[in-house]
């Protein structure tokens, strides 16, 4: 490939126009810069053994501008020697995003070949969900079921070896038991598993994450897991490998609380349900706990992952926050426009204009993504300097700069 203009063009023709040819394309260019997707199966491993500590991998969900960001990150990851970093995407933002888990991949994969970066990449399908609604529904059961297996089946074709099965959804607190509670989770997430083992490639294991705690309910406890663990090592066939990491609720919430005036709540977790929750998880050979909904949190929580034994931490609104404070005010207000014609069945009778689009505002990516994908370079570059303080102050306090070396061990090619 002549220059990065030539990579661009082949990753929009990929999104917009002419999909697998590009793609292949694509392929084809990562494998001669020696890039390849990969799992972070190992690394978990040599957490789970104690090999390894120190550090919090960054899983971070790029819901626009997937092609400029990505390429910002893998800069600076170069820069900066970070090695141990994960592209995510959501189910549910596969779909407001207008970006499936095969185009996310290449769009990843192209940014690593434009930056000229080498070794591995892990993206991630991040709450591979059970509708909780489809699920109790005789009628739905069966395609809410088939739907996620083939989003899992198209991902893992794709190179997306690292999948989050959530199925907390189905936890039914009301039961007087952990076990009776846990069991449509463990039973859901032990079935995807076996699903999953199936469809790996031979000579890689899939790093599978399961949830215990649906993210903005209670905490999550020791007791839970060990039921969750106890009913789902069962059902597992022997010798298939299982969960290597657990995600689970510290008091968290999804782009965290909206109060009146478009701001966000500051909300209090408790961090010690972390650590806990890790020296659980590592008796039961996983890497760790993973903590969601934190990227709108205060920075002083993010110096205190690592000390807590986390092992990955999710990140996504804040950089969706980053993107709509930089973009020129009409714009904006055309977004905007959109969700009040689109997403006012969503609105709440007391919520305000700010909260109600703060809610909404992520809907319109999908639907303005050419839009967004080609906006002047002056506002593009406005956006990529303003996520680059954010992304090397994560990096920094989350502690992988310079894992760049560790991973090479982990992950020689061949």
């Amino acid at each position: 490939m002549e220059n990065n203009m030539e990579i661009e063009t082949l990753v929009k023709k990929m999104i917009f126009s002419e999909g697998s040819e590009a793609a292949e394309k694509i392929r084809k260019e990562a494998a001669k810069k020696n890039i390849w997707f990969d799992s972070t199966q190992k690394l978990y491993e040599a957490f789970a053994k104690e090999e390894i500590s120190g550090f919090t991998v960054p899983a971070i969900n790029i819901r626009t501008l997937t092609f400029d960001t990505a390429r910002l990150l893998f800069r600076l990851m170069k820069e900066k020697e970070v090695g141990a970093c994960i592209f995510e995407l959501a189910r549910s933002e596969t779909k407001y995003t207008d970006q499936s888990m095969p185009e996310y991949a290449i769009t990843i994969l192209a940014a690593a070949v434009a930056e000229n970066y080498k070794g591995p990449i892990f993206v991630q399908g991040d709450h591979f969900q059970i509708k909780v609604e489809k699920f109790f529904n005789e009628e739905k059961k069966t395609n809410e079921i088939e739907e996620l297996k083939n989003l899992l089946r198209h991902s893992i074709e794709s190179g997306v070896y690292n999948i989050d099965i959530d199925a907390s959804t189905l936890v039914k607190i009301e039961e007087p038991t952990l076990d009776k509670q846990q069991y449509y989770n463990y039973a859901s997430t032990a079935e995807f598993t076996k699903l999953i083992r199936n469809l790996e490639p031979r000579g890689l294991t899939v790093s599978i994450g399961g949830e215990i705690g649906e993210i903005g309910g209670k905490n999550s406890t020791p007791e839970e897991l060990q039921a969750f663990m106890g009913g789902y090592q069962k059902l597992l066939p022997a010798g298939t490998k299982g969960l290597i990491k657990i995600s689970v609720q510290t008091g968290a919430a999804h782009g965290g609380i909206i109060l009146p005036d478009g701001s966000r709540a500051v909300l209090k977790l408790d961090l010690d349900v972390l650590e806990k929750l890790s020296d659980e998880a590592r008796k039961h050979e996983m890497g760790g706990a993973v903590q969601h909904g934190a990227s709108t949190l205060p920075e002083k929580y993010f110096d205190m992952f690592p000390q807590k034994k986390c092992i990955e931490v999710h990140l996504a609104t804040a950089f969706q926050d980053i993107v709509y404070e930089s973009l020129p005010k009409l714009f904006k207000e055309k977004m905007y426009h959109w969700c009040r014609e689109n997403c006012s069945g969503e609105r709440k009778p007391d919520q305000t204009d700010e909260q109600f689009f703060m809610g909404t505002r992520k809907k319109a990516l999908g639907p303005f993504k050419k839009e967004l994908w080609n906006l002047p370079q002056e506002t593009k570059s406005r956006i990529l300097e303003n996520l680059e303080a954010k992304f090397n102050l994560l990096f920094e306090k989350l502690g992988v700069c310079r894992t760049a070396e560790l991973m090479e061990k982990l992950y020689k090619k061949g």
